[in-house]
């Protein structure tokens, strides 16, 4: 007999859980969260979860709390006897530090995976890792989507001309992904090379590739500071392209991101919502779709014992 399916929320980004519940045609389950005034956090399951299949929905996007909410949410299903309990990450944050790039410093990524499977996580769901190789930190199931599935028909329904778009790579970290949708959607494809000298700084050294009277797609996983990507909308005009449209799945948007995209020439930026955007910085500029079909349909596969495959496949 098959364990009852039961989803549930953190306080990170509860309007995408809501979504992901109402396309599973489920509703969320009960659970109560609180911080009490010296800022510790308490977590409680106001409803039997013993041998269910518990699915938790929780970025892990600033501030660090979020990450410390969902390692008691585990453990706290743990206890409670949960036959399995998923961890659904939609952004999974600390992502970037995943390798040992000078002396002393922590493989920041590797620590979040540990926190997890320790707290008794049976498996992690996330999209567009910053880079792939994370999922070797983990010994239990890791599973990365892709969120080409839902872009691609988001750039398609946005009238691009295919023989008068590039695809322009804002890094070479994101050539492979910004090479794989000129590709498929037959598209020119350019490169910026660009020379990092701190975090969240970098300046473009060389573009590579015929911006001249086309139109512009910026591809890349993520939107921090937006320095990169209104560096790169910069350097594309001035090669005279006509317009600049970013695509990027996490819409992190800190700092001064939101002014920058705002005088920018960048005409539209679309995210997903991966990541809640507050109010305050929800600017015209920005276009929100939602990725909540592809994680309802992996939390069902992952219930019914079927293969993710087909969700890799585009």
């Amino acid at each position: 007999m098959k364990n009852k399916l039961k989803i549930f929320s953190g306080r990170a980004n509860p309007p995408l859980a809501l979504n992901i519940a109402s396309v599973l045609d489920r509703s969320l389950g009960e659970i109560s969260i609180k911080t009490f005034s010296d800022g510790e956090i308490w977590v409680k399951y106001e409803e039997n979860i013993r041998g269910c299949d518990v699915f938790l929905i929780q970025s892990t996007n600033g501030p660090s709390e979020n990450i410390i909410e969902l390692a008691l949410m585990i453990d706290a299903a743990v206890r409670a006897s949960a036959g399995t309990v998923t961890v659904v990450i939609p952004y999974f944050g600390y992502g970037r530090q995943d390798r040992k790039d000078q002396p002393r410093v922590p493989i920041s990524s590797r620590v979040i995976v540990d926190i997890l499977s320790a707290m008794g996580a049976n498996r992690i769901i996330t999209m567009d890792l910053h880079s792939t190789q994370i999922q070797g930190f983990a010994k239990i199931p890791f599973d990365n989507l892709y969120s080409r599935k839902i872009f691609y028909s988001v750039i398609k329904n946005n009238n691009f001309n295919p023989e008068k778009t590039v695809v322009l790579a804002p890094d070479i970290g994101s050539a492979k992904m910004s090479q794989s949708y000129a590709k498929t959607l037959g598209m020119h494809f350019a490169l910026i090379e660009k020379r990092r000298f701190a975090p969240n700084q970098a300046e473009v050294n060389h573009l590579i590739g015929n911006l001249d009277s086309l139109d512009v797609l910026i591809i890349d996983d993520m939107v921090d500071t937006a320095g990169t990507t209104v560096s790169a909308a910069d350097a594309a005009i001035a090669k005279g392209a006509n317009s600049v449209t970013v695509v990027a799945t996490h819409g992190v948007l800190s700092g001064p991101a939101v002014q920058r995209l705002n005088e920018s020439v960048i005409d539209k930026l679309i995210v997903t919502d991966t990541i809640l955007i507050p109010e305050e910085k929800q600017i015209e500029k920005i276009e929100t779709v939602s990725a909540a079909g592809l994680f309802a349909e992996a939390i069902s596969r992952v219930h019914d014992g079927e293969s993710l495959s087909a969700l890799f496949e585009f």
